[in-house]
């Protein structure tokens, strides 16, 4: 076992999970559904309530109390280590540091109870990229990746004196925290630049950037313009509006694969269409839809779903099919500049006004009426182009800005697990570590 984690320590040992905690889980669901959740009653804890720095027991779901009693082991206590051992979330981990409220785990939680070691410390190890790359190697589940009790219990684990667990705990508890705010910080600042973003769009898109007018008063139906700009509908403009093929036109033996993509709603990014090659006709079938094929320079957007976010047919796209779910406008030459359109769907104010406009409760639609019914801006073609422009340059900027944090957080959790693995293993002695240098690399 001292083998598997490679040299400690002398004063430290090597131990296995179950000689030093318990291991329990929920045997698959003792036939508890999804129909037994109340309004209220015992907190059922589930893998995204353990994913935050600090256990969620407010957004959960809520079990009977005879449900709750049925699995006293799972009762969760103060110091109880948390693993998620099912799906995409396999590994996750975190600590009971307070119980709220009588809570519970549901199956995809194995709930460590220790008996022989600190428990912020246990957490720490588990954490620890060591760990973690020894799950990666146990885990089972050809589809939906599982770890099996068996499996947990023998976790290889290092087991210093306890006083020394202890320190190591109190060390990290200081510095990841430190290192937690960091991204919290970083994190706020992602989300600010996606409200910068749009809110410079919506500026430049309305006039704001190019005139200097004050910008208007958020979801104000079109607001302060400039006086030579026109105001009208979309159907007052030269174009074609088409919605993707009925359903009754498309049936699920005119798939094939690697053929003619159909764009539907989640085939348009920020980034331009991106083909799913499962999702495409043969020629037999594409010209059977042929009003529905794109053209260079076809404004498309979802109909359904995201409501505004839109793309233009590139030649790399001449050719694909609008789908079912989507809207197609095509404009007359010299009538309108679609990478304005493209813009213009995206602001605040006509997002708006698809919300109030779209049909169906459970799910918006809109349907071609709706969108040549839309209250549109109508400035000269050289200024929807350089409108266009800006608003291409604020998209790259704010790319550049993005990429440059996602980047700053990313080197943060690094140097996070790199930390927590340093200071488990005995690679160095945390009595004498100050903490300081915890975010070398990581620009401010």
């Amino acid at each position: 076992m001292s083998d598997a984690l490679g040299a400690l320590p002398q004063s430290w040992d090597a131990t296995r999970l179950d000689r030093v905690a318990t291991v329990n889980a929920r045997i698959g669901w003792k036939a508890l559904t999804a129909a037994e959740y109340q309004p209220d009653g015992y907190a059922f804890l589930a893998t995204p309530n353990i994913k935050s720095s600090e256990i969620d027991f407010a957004n959960v779901n809520y079990i009977s109390e005879f449900r709750f009693n049925e699995s006293p082991e799972l009762k969760l206590q103060a110091g109880d280590v948390l693993l998620a051992k099912d799906g995409s979330t396999l590994g996750i981990v975190n600590i009971v540091r307070r119980v709220p409220r009588p809570a519970t785990v549901n199956g995809s939680i194995a709930v460590l109870r220790s008996f022989g070691m600190e428990p912020r410390f246990l957490r720490y190890v588990i954490q620890s990229t060591f760990i973690q790359g020894h799950i990666g190697a146990v885990k089972d589940g050809m589809g939906v990746p599982h770890l099996f009790q068996r499996d947990i219990k023998r976790f290889p684990l290092p087991s210093p004196p306890l006083a020394e667990q202890h320190r190591i705990a109190d060390f990290l508890d200081a510095e990841t925290a430190r290192l937690d705010q960091l991204v919290e910080l970083r994190s706020r600042t992602l989300a600010l630049l996606v409200e910068q973003t749009v809110s410079r769009m919506d500026v430049a898109v309305r006039g704001g950037a190019v005139h200097g007018e004050k910008r208007p008063s958020e979801y104000e139906p079109l607001g302060q313009v400039p006086s030579s700009w026109r105001q009208g509908r979309l159907r007052s403009v030269d174009c074609d509006v088409q919605t993707g093929p009925f359903g009754s036109q498309l049936h699920a033996e005119d798939y094939v694969d690697n053929a003619w993509p159909i764009v539907n709603p989640a085939n348009i990014t920020p980034a331009g269409l991106v083909a799913d090659s499962q999702v495409t006709v043969s020629d037999e079938v594409r010209a059977r839809l042929d009003r529905h094929i794109l053209r260079t320079g076809d404004v498309i957007f979802g109909r359904r779903g995201e409501l505004g976010r839109a793309g233009i047919v590139t030649e790399n796209e001449e050719g694909w099919v609008c789908g079912t779910g989507s809207l197609r406008v095509r404009f007359a030459e010299g009538s309108f500049h679609p990478a304005y359109l493209r813009r213009y769907l995206s602001i605040p104010a006509v997002r708006h006004y698809f919300q109030l406009e779209a049909i169906g409760s459970t799910m918006p639609n809109l349907n071609s009426g709706i969108l040549l019914n839309m209250p549109l801006l109508l400035p000269k073609l050289s200024e929807q182009a350089e409108i266009a422009s800006q608003c291409n340059e604020i998209e790259r900027q704010a790319t550049q800005h993005r990429l440059l944090v996602e980047r700053q957080v990313q080197l943060l959790r690094e140097r996070s697990r790199s930390l927590v693995t340093a200071a488990v293993t005995g690679q160095f002695d945390v009595s004498t570590a100050s903490g300081r240098n915890v975010t070398d690399g990581v620009p401010a």
